[in-house]
């Protein structure tokens, strides 16, 4: 099974595949799809539609997990993310996938053992765990996601 995970913004969406059909969880693909910041609102939710689209043709995964938007001090930032994540939960949705959230606070206690680890932390322990150096932290945002899901649908007995 790959397990697609998202952490959405407009700007830079990161997205991660993870191969969990072996022992141990495996890294398929990392990377973040951007949208140009001139570009008006509507085309680069069309461009990341599209982009998320291709990802999920490209890699077939069997689920997707999304980092739930959390309210953040700057408003003009959370409607932002909030687009991007409806897209992203869109996207997926379309595809025939099926859809879970998690909020930050629950992907790096799931990732690291502890709710509120800096984003440092949590590359170093997706590096050590799969064994790839994210190329920014959207991508090892999104490997995160990714790995909660699966420590997440192990517990909970779902796949």
């Amino acid at each position: 099974m790959f397990v697609l995970g998202i952490d959405p913004g407009l700007a830079a969406t990161g997205y991660g595949v993870i191969d969990n059909t072996t022992s141990k969880p495996r890294a398929v693909a990392a990377g973040v799809l951007r949208t140009e910041a001139d570009a008006p609102i509507a085309e680069r939710l069309v461009e990341l539609y599209a982009d998320l689209s291709a990802v999920i043709t490209e890699y077939s995964p069997s689920v997707a997990a999304v980092e739930q938007v959390f309210t953040n001090r700057n408003l003009k930032t959370s409607i932002a993310v909030g687009r991007a994540s409806g897209v992203a939960l869109l996207t997926a949705a379309r595809a025939g996938l099926t859809v879970y959230e998690y909020t930050p606070s629950a992907i790096k206690a799931a990732v690291t053992g502890f709710g509120e680890a800096p984003k440092d932390q949590m590359m170093k322990v997706i590096e050590m765990r799969l064994g790839v150096t994210p190329t920014s932290a959207d991508a090892a945002d999104a490997l995160a996601v990714a790995l909660c899901h699966i420590q997440s649908a192990r517990l909970e007995g779902v796949s």
